[in-house]
């Protein structure tokens, strides 16, 4: 990642980058814009242009992609802070070449996708121009991004990893050990000196060449000093990424692995991690909700399902939801029977009736608009709702100080708050935010903390 590779005589691209004096943390309120101080740190040369780990910690995956969006919007960046949202930030800093491997450190209660390695590509749809995947989970299918990769250009190859993180009991901890931990952490700050080696990316299936010229560089890097990196990293050569079942400190280990590949990481911290709100709940009743589900359920594809039958899924999903978007804009324009009964006729539509009816009855007015976007969330799984205990914020945070402490320290941490929208429990986001920071001091020490949505900085 850094140094020098050994008897190579030439240093690795990290080398060239700048270090910041104190670890700097961008506290956001909404989650997207966290992005432009990620962008910023690029800009100034203290995280690289490309191949960028993103280490991110939240109950909800936000990998998502603005869905008209132009690809080419990406490389227009006010222009494309505009377009993002809290579900979709990420995965355009992928497109545009920034970011290749993504951890996402997930809470017990957080399903969206299934746990393991993801190797993928995201690139632009010849066809429409947007930016689109050829992942294959219900995540991607359900939005209707998946693509076949001859298809796409401008293609980025992803690496998602996919971890459950569970709560650590006190008793289990061994706060005792954070110094000693965290004295042995490989740093990744520029001014190091050591020579270190990285891993290739795994590549995507049937391309065994599809090997950048850097990547092939620090393939060599690795065979001329595999023993520095085993002594520096010490990371074993087999390990279960994903495996729900292992402990915190191994976890650690496995995401070590994953951080090899990339020459640079930004921790990312939503705190609705430790506690986590669904607020349209709150905004319907549970037959409306139920009511929902019904009519944005997604039909998942046959378990070994063909590239074609992929295809077909994610059409018959489009037109759903252009239909579903349709319907809600015409009620947003008139909600009277003639309009409702017009939309119930459409195939799957039926449950509008009394969705609509239902809603009128509470309010004078409905928000057709937020409906849809509530059905949105309703497809193959409910958005995560747990508000944790005091208990299990706490050992959450144990879980996340040994998970640290057992990793690189990152170029630049983000956090989001996601209290505004209801996402982070209001009564718990301040003590949550008290917590994580704290915890974030403990284990790397001096942090220069921007509070970017009360706009005052300040020093720990």
């Amino acid at each position: 990642m850094n140094g020098q590779a050994a008897g190579s005589g030439e240093p690795s691209r990290g080398s060239c980058l700048r270090a910041y004096p104190a670890l700097p943390v961008w506290v956001v309120e909404d989650h997207q814009d966290v992005l432009p101080f990620i962008y910023r740190a690029i800009g100034s040369k203290h995280l690289p242009a490309s191949n960028i780990s993103f280490v991110h910690l939240d109950s909800h995956p936000d990998l998502l992609i603005p869905v008209n969006m132009p690809a080419d919007t990406v490389f227009d960046k006010e222009a494309l802070f505009s377009e993002l949202s809290i579900e979709n930030w990420i995965m355009p800093a992928v497109y545009a070449g920034h970011i290749s491997q993504v951890v996402w450190l997930h809470p017990p209660w957080a399903q969206q996708i299934s746990e393991g390695k993801h190797h993928f590509l995201v690139g632009k749809d010849l066809s429409t121009t947007t930016i689109r995947v050829t992942g294959t989970d219900h995540y991607f299918l359900s939005d209707g991004l998946y693509v076949p990769a001859d298809q796409l250009e401008n293609q980025k190859l992803l690496n998602l990893h996919v971890i459950l993180i569970n709560p650590t009991e006190a008793s289990n901890s061994q706060e005792g050990n954070g110094e000693a931990a965290s004295a042995k952490r490989l740093k990744l700050s520029t001014d190091d000196t050591a020579s270190t080696s990285s891993v290739t990316s795994s590549m995507a299936a049937g391309d065994p060449d599809h090997t950048t010229p850097s990547l092939k560089a620090k393939e060599a890097q690795s065979a001329s000093a595999p023993n520095k990196a085993e002594t520096l990293l010490e990371c074993p050569a087999s390990s279960s990424l994903g495996n729900s079942e292992c402990p915190v400190r191994e976890v650690g280990k496995d995401v070590c692995q994953v951080l090899q590949k990339g020459d640079a990481y930004v921790l990312d911290i939503d705190l609705d991690f430790f506690s986590v709100k669904n607020p349209f709940k709150e905004m319907y009743t549970q037959t409306e909700y139920e009511l929902l589900q019904e009519l944005y359920s997604f039909k998942k594809p046959d378990r070994n399902a063909t590239e074609e039958g992929l295809l077909d899924c994610v059409e018959n999903r489009v037109h759903q939801l252009e239909d579903l978007e349709a319907a809600f804009a015409d009620l947003c324009d008139s909600d009277d029977e003639e309009t409702l009964q017009k939309w119930a006729s459409y195939p799957g539509m039926k449950s509008l009736v009394q969705l609509v009816h239902s809603l009128k009855a509470r309010m004078e007015s409905p928000d057709y608009e937020m409906v849809h976007q509530a059905g949105l969330t309703c497809d193959y799984v409910e958005l995560p709702h747990h508000v944790s205990t005091e208990e299990e914020i706490e050992g959450l945070i144990r879980s996340i100080k040994i998970l640290l402490t057992a990793v690189p320290k990152p170029t630049l941490v983000t956090v989001a708050r996601s209290s505004l929208d209801d996402y982070c429990p209001s009564e718990q986001v301040d003590i949550i935010q008290e917590k994580v920071l704290s915890l974030l001091g403990s284990v790397y020490g001096s942090l220069d903390v921007h509070l970017d949505y009360s706009n005052t900085a300040s020093s720990l």
